[in-house]
């Protein structure tokens, strides 16, 4: 009976055994090939990287050619506002216009120099093309900076609840601020970070005021204006921060309701042009469409 167990558990740990060593081999391939590809993949991406970098640098070139002086303040705000905060954002933004402009010159004079029209038409055609692509620039500008003023827009009331129930629980107000920026971070990061470098601002010895009124300019928003103007003015005649607030996040909420409801509205006028030109022709060819195929019939046999 010894014998006859014996055999089968050496059978089975010899099993075991050996398909433990070839699983451990089968494995220990796969992390070296994925260690390979991860490098290959590591020195990939710092080619991108670089080639990346040099193409940036050439534009960047291109832009700080163009405007030697320096950009406006105007383009700086709305560059700021976009969330490009880097020196070299507007010498890049310049520089990319410049090249989609020579591109779009190049490609379009290109595509009707075979045309057969008057001369003015084919530069009128070259030109138009050109400044089309040299406001790619401009859009997603707009886009983004369209995206960070909705976002800050949306998660503003939950923001000043929050600051409201910090100062409510006995936190300073700069306190509640730099608080309230750790915790709105997790769900917008664009508000936490303006919030952290407006504290940020004002532990170098900016004042409040001026700091809270530099989110406002940088962001666009104009509730975080008004935010600015209910703290500041709360704080100068002695009114509870905390009612100031409450206030304010409610009047917010009221106006993010109402635009809502006006987005609603609008939704009826903007659905019909889609029906007028999609919906409607197929309705009417499958309401009059046998009719009319039958009184052509018979018209026809006539």
């Amino acid at each position: 009976m010894a014998i006859e167990l014996i055999i089968p558990l050496l059978a089975f740990f010899s099993v075991m055994t050996i398909g433990s060593a070839i699983m451990v081999a089968r494995n220990s391939k796969r992390a070296s090939l994925a260690a390979r590809l991860g490098q290959m993949q590591a020195s990939l991406d710092d080619e991108e990287d670089a080639k990346t970098k040099q193409l940036v640098g050439i534009i960047q070139k291109i832009g700080s050619f163009t405007s030697p002086k320096g950009p406006s303040a105007s383009l700086r705000q709305q560059l700021g506002r976009a969330g490009y905060f880097s020196k070299s954002a507007a010498a890049v933004y310049l520089g990319a216009k410049i090249l989609l402009l020579v591109i779009g010159v190049a490609g379009v004079g290109a595509l009707v120099v075979s045309i057969e029209a008057e001369f003015y038409v084919k530069l009128f055609l070259t030109f138009t093309g050109g400044a089309v692509l040299s406001f790619i620039p401009n859009i997603i500008v707009s886009a983004r900076r369209s995206k960070r003023r909705g976002e800050i827009w949306r998660h503003l009331p939950d923001a000043v609840d929050l600051l409201e129930i910090s100062v409510s629980a006995g936190m300073g107000l700069d306190q509640a601020w730099n608080s309230v920026a750790d915790r709105i971070r997790k769900v917008s990061p664009i508000l936490g970070d303006e919030m952290a470098l407006t504290n940020l601002e004002i532990h170098l010895g900016s004042p409040r005021g001026t700091a809270m009124r530099n989110m406002a300019e940088r962001t666009g928003v104009d509730e975080l204006s008004s935010l600015v103007a209910v703290l500041i003015q709360s704080e100068r005649f002695g009114t509870s921060i905390s009612e100031a607030m409450r206030s304010f996040a409610s009047g917010m909420r009221e106006t993010r309701s109402q635009k809502a409801e006006e987005m609603a509205e609008k939704t009826a006028v903007k659905l019909l042009f889609p029906m007028v030109v999609f919906v409607f022709p197929a309705i009417l060819i499958v309401a009059a469409g046998p009719a009319a195929l039958k009184i052509a019939a018979i018209l026809g046999t006539e």
